[in-house]
């Protein structure tokens, strides 16, 4: 045996070979760190600060494996030899990387307007739902909100927010075709390549009316010329739901609705008082007694009901894709198919999505190609409970089981259920809802893509470069709600009553392009020339019924022939449009678009429903001058400077042309009803026509610069941008003396001003292990300059306070400053304040000095801003052989959000708070309870708005890649496991009750989140 071992030692070193060498770069000079690794093996070495290596290797047989960033990787066979020296080549490839534009594709390089892309790498980096989620936080001046409800979808803003009453919504294209009225959150993450995001006036006036706010170009996966490859990604995914609010116990409710109760009175704790007050609902009395148990006051043996426990849920997600793909140089084919099954973390919610795509590309000849798509998504979503009987009240089972008084049970000993836990005929038990209510969603879509591509060149020589396209994108989507709520459901509230609504959204864009490329010696010439037309129509009816039985849903609405209310609508609005951009460039470095864009959009007044809207954009290839050759540590430098102009249409589609109101006429005992052109006395009159209404302008300029630096390690973007949108559209208030009191009208105007970071660093390239951080950062401010009528302030709207010289979206209030103590009884009388009663600053009066006299018209100003000064994400991706971790945090910072008006009324179930007592709490940031009764305190709206700034872990992931050696004879071409952790948990906040991350606009939707644990599988064959 030992012989046997001997001898195999023997055998293997004299396989064994030394090879030694010196890597360098084309210019010569030597390369420190590079990464040596023999093929198919863990083994390898690293070049040392003199680009020398030196590594053991099995045989001649064996391959070495040279990688280095900023440079294309280089495998070399051994042999016979025993010194090699390699020469690595500069890696321009992302440098040459194609990138989508509008109505056509451009070498990264030669890009002039700011965007910025993410990969298909980026996309599957953490499991998502729909495409909104990749994005954020991961692309400089996109900003998305989260939402946690199975089936639903954040919001995004490009660059912050410019309209007032138009959309700030952007265009969303997909593989070259606008969508109309609808975004891409029922596209399939998995059939995404990349997405393209165009910020400035320069790049998304080639879409004029629509890319005022922003382009999000989505290109789709096809087919690529040789062997068919198949690909499977599936993912498991255990949800919790999460919960920041931490509401008061039975022993803490109680005493702070004894206080509520007590205000103005002396406060007296006693049995028999307790009785009075809480003693309604025996069951619920049942245990404020056993916390008397003792004869005296005890509260820690009151118990208190774990009624929320009823609203969660462990949610499971699994979503499994399964795509093939392959093709000849004559035909390319994708297909796709995606099932996605999403359990709720509360009970009721859930959502289930099936997705298909499929794609030909055929080259019938050398000088026609057409090709075509198609993308179906059936999405079934289980909405779950909400309250509608009212705007007010929670909108989910678990927010309404928070709402529950915590001494209070609901069920009986004997198991009956308690409508009203605690005797208030306004707190309403929902722990049945589940049962008694169908809240069901279902919407098809249907997204298309045809073309046809002649290539001029290829029939006529002496045309070369010159291609005509024609592309057709029909668009359909069908949507159904179903609600149903038992008799003795809360919505229901004694009957059966049945909704049935449907709509249909269908638009198609047809679109006549014609291209021009050519090379003229060192100049280069690019034209496209358009021609398009587009159409929406939307349509809906709307039916309310009570039925007679829960079992029938809305398929019998009339069963009991007792409908509540019908309706229906339709919507049509068309856009056409004229399109020419040339672009230049002279010897690689200096180039140059310009286009210009004429809409006519169908909405508008006649005489005013075309505009024009140009762009031109510089870009200078600084690193392709021939001074820059010898600064040999810059890959890239391109400043850029553009300028754009785009305009918005978006208002409803007969906004211009007035309407008709409905007027009773009595005759006698005969009540007719006839129309006329205005009731101004009505609660919302009718808006009058305008003749005059066009356009919404924005025009921007955009000084940016991208760059690369020291083979790639440090790489990334810089833009500054500032903005101006004129003729906002926005309603006028007129004299009601013409019988209307508003009017659509071209007035104001809105600045805009920010930047937009993307930095991109390697900061370790050793051995088996690399480190790579991603960091996007992006600042906006917005400033109104000018209001309808020459105003200088709108206050009419409580929601959409506008005031020139400040920013859209601002929150206008009382100044909080504390909470009168008792010691400042005196000053407080002054005011007409008590003692535990807020207090207000004294900002101003008539004079324009402090006069003793707290009024709205004098004391009020702008107290908070709804959208964040900045934000940003950090992604950090370490590499350690087969090994990759990486972790990603998202957050923003100075915005406020709308919420913390407590009316601390005593009656309502709360969250722990600081709150003022007499002698022993007099610091508290929260008045007394019981102050003005249920409205709670009269200045309580100035506690209304908290700092949202957060700081999120998003994503951490652990992934491991099989190695080539491993799967062997398998036919699998790559295999990936993976382990993920999604929203871990919050960093930083400064409001401690609520998910910052869930605000959209001036909204609270949620003091709760989901974090999930992700086990997950991609492999190819």
């Amino acid at each position: 045996m030992v012989c046997v071992l001997l001898g195999a030692g023997l055998w293997a070193a004299a396989q064994t070979v030394t090879v030694t060498g010196t890597v360098t770069d084309p210019a010569g000079e030597t390369l420190p760190g590079v990464s040596i690794r023999i093929e198919g093996t863990a083994t390898g070495t690293i070049t040392d600060m003199d680009g020398a290596y030196t590594v053991n290797v099995p045989g001649a047989q064996s391959v070495l494996q040279f990688n280095y960033v900023g440079y294309v990787p280089k495998n070399v066979t051994v042999g016979n030899q025993r010194v090699i020296d390699v020469v690595m080549e500069d890696d321009v490839a992302q440098l040459e990387e194609v990138v989508v534009v509008g109505y056509g594709v451009v070498k990264k390089s030669d890009v002039t307007g700011a965007m910025v892309r993410i990969g298909e790498n980026e996309l599957k980096s953490m499991p998502v739902q729909n495409p909104l989620q990749a994005m954020q936080g991961k692309m400089a001046g996109v900003d998305i909100t989260s939402n946690d409800r199975p089936g639903e979808v954040g919001k995004i803003r490009i660059r912050g927010e410019r309209s007032m009453n138009a959309t700030n919504d952007p265009l969303y294209v997909v593989d070259g075709i606008p969508l109309q009225g609808l975004g891409i959150e029922n596209l399939n993450p998995n059939d995404i390549e990349s997405v393209d995001v165009l910020k400035d006036a320069s790049a998304t006036a080639i879409y004029g009316s629509r890319g005022a706010n922003g382009v999000v170009m989505v290109t789709t996966k096809r087919g690529q010329s040789g062997r068919m490859s198949l690909n499977y990604s599936g993912s498991y995914s255990v949800d919790n739901l999460v919960d920041r609010m931490e509401m008061m116990n039975s022993a803490e409710w109680l005493e702070y609705s004894r206080r509520a109760k007590s205000w103005g009175k002396e406060y007296v704790l006693s049995k028999e008082q307790d009785l009075a007050w809480f003693g309604g609902d025996p069951y619920a009395w049942s245990n404020v007694e056993k916390g008397w148990a003792g004869g005296s006051w005890d509260g820690s043996q009151a118990p208190s009901y774990d009624w929320t426990s009823h609203g969660m849920q462990t949610g499971i997600t699994q979503e499994h894709g399964l795509s093939a793909s392959g093709g000849t140089d004559r035909i390319q084919a994708y297909v796709s198919f995606g099932y996605l099954n999403q359990q709720g973390t509360q009970p009721g919610q859930g959502y289930e999505r099936y997705t298909g795509k499929a794609t030909v590309d055929l080259q019938a000849t050398d000088w026609f190609k057409v090709g075509g798509s198609i993308n179906v998504t059936f999405g079934d979503q289980d909405y779950g409970y909400d309250f509608r009987k009212s705007v007010t009240g929670a909108d989910n089972l678990y927010g309404a089981l928070k709402g529950m008084l915590p001494y209070a049970v609901p069920y009986t000993p004997e198991g009956e259920y308690i409508r009203n836990p605690g005797a208030d005929v306004n707190i309403i038990n929902p722990i049945r809802e589940v049962a008694l209510l169908e809240n069901q969603r279902q919407n098809l879509r249907a997204l298309g893509n045809f073309y046809g591509e002649l290539n001029v060149g290829k029939i006529y020589g002496q045309l070369d470069g010159l291609k005509y396209r024609i592309q057709f994108g029909p668009d359909f989507r069908y949507g159904r709600t179903g609600m149903m709520d038992d008799t003795e459901s809360i919505n229901g509230d004694g009957h059966n009553v049945a909704q049935y609504n449907t709509e249909i959204k269908r638009s198609w864009t047809l679109d006549n392009l014609v291209y021009y490329d050519k090379m003229f010696g060192k100049h280069s010439i690019g034209a496209t020339l358009l021609q398009s037309a587009s159409a929406y129509h939307f349509e809906e009816a709307k039916m309310r019924s009570y039925v007679s039985s829960f079992k029938e849903l809305w398929y019998n609405t009339g069963s009991a022939s007792n409908i509540q209310s019908y309706g229906s609508d339709m919507t049509e609005t068309q856009l056409a449009s004229y399109m020419a951009r040339l672009s230049y460039g002279f010897d690689q470095r200096y180039l140059l678009t310009v286009s210009g864009r004429w809409d006519g959009a169908s909405q508008l007044a006649e005489g005013h429903k075309w505009d024009f809207f140009p762009s031109a954009a510089l870009a200078w290839r600084l690193d392709q001058e021939a001074f820059m050759q010898d600064i040999d540590w810059i890959d890239q430098l391109k400043p850029r400077l553009g300028f754009g102009t785009t305009g918005n249409s978006a208002i409803s589609a007969y906004a211009t042309m007035g309407a008709v109101s409905s007027n009773f006429y009595h005759f006698g005992s005969t009540t007719v009803v006839g129309m006329i052109g205005s009731d101004p006395s009505a609660a919302t009159p009718v808006t009058m026509a305008n003749n005059q209404l066009g356009w919404e302008k924005t025009t921007q300029y955009n000084l940016g610069i991208d760059f690369s630096l020291f083979k790639g390690r440090i790489s990334g973007m810089i833009d500054l941008y500032t903005s101006t949108t004129s003729d906002l559209l926005m309603k006028q208030r007129i004299p009601s003396l013409t019988g209307y009191t508003t009017t659509w009208a071209n007035v104001g105007a809105v600045k805009n001003k920010g930047i937009d970071i993307t930095l991109n660093t390697v900061n370790v390239q050793a051995h088996d292990f690399v480190w790579q951080s991603s960091i996007t950062f992006m600042a906006d401010r917005n400033e109104i300059t000018e209001l309808a009528n020459g105003a200088d302030e709108d206050l009419t709207d409580g929601d959409n306070i506008r005031i020139v010289g400040q920013s859209l979206g601002v929150h206008y209030d009382y100044v909080y400053d504390g909470v009168w103590k008792t010691g400042e009884a005196t000053e407080a009388a002054k005011y007409g304040r008590l003692p535990g009663e807020l207090k207000i600053k004294d900002l101003s009066g008539p004079d324009g000095i402090p006069d003793g006299v707290i009024d709205a018209n004098y004391d009020k100003q702008v107290v908070g801003y709804k959208r964040p000064n900045w934000s940003g994400g950090f992604q950090n991706t370490f590499t350690y052989k087969n090994f990759e971790l990486s972790c990603f945090l998202f957050g923003r910072f100075g915005f406020d959000i709308a919420t913390g008006a407590e009316s601390l009324s005593g009656r309502f179930a709360m969250r722990k708070l600081d709150y003022w007592v007499a002698g022993s709490n007099e610091d508290a940031k929260y008045y007394a309870p019981g102050v003005n009764g249920e409205s709670g305190d009269t200045y309580r709206s100035s506690m209304n708005y908290q700092d949202g700034s957060f700081i999120k872990i998003k994503n951490i992931s652990l992934g491991y890649y099989f190695p080539s050696r491993m799967l062997g004879k398998t036919k699998i071409s790559n295999l990936k496991l993976y382990v993920q952790c999604i929203n871990p948990g919050l960093l930083y906040s400064k409001i401690d009750y609520l998910d910052p991350d869930l605000y959209i606009d001036s909204n609270m939707t949620g003091t709760s989140y989901n974090r999930s644990f992700v086990f997950g599988l991609n492999i190819g064959f």
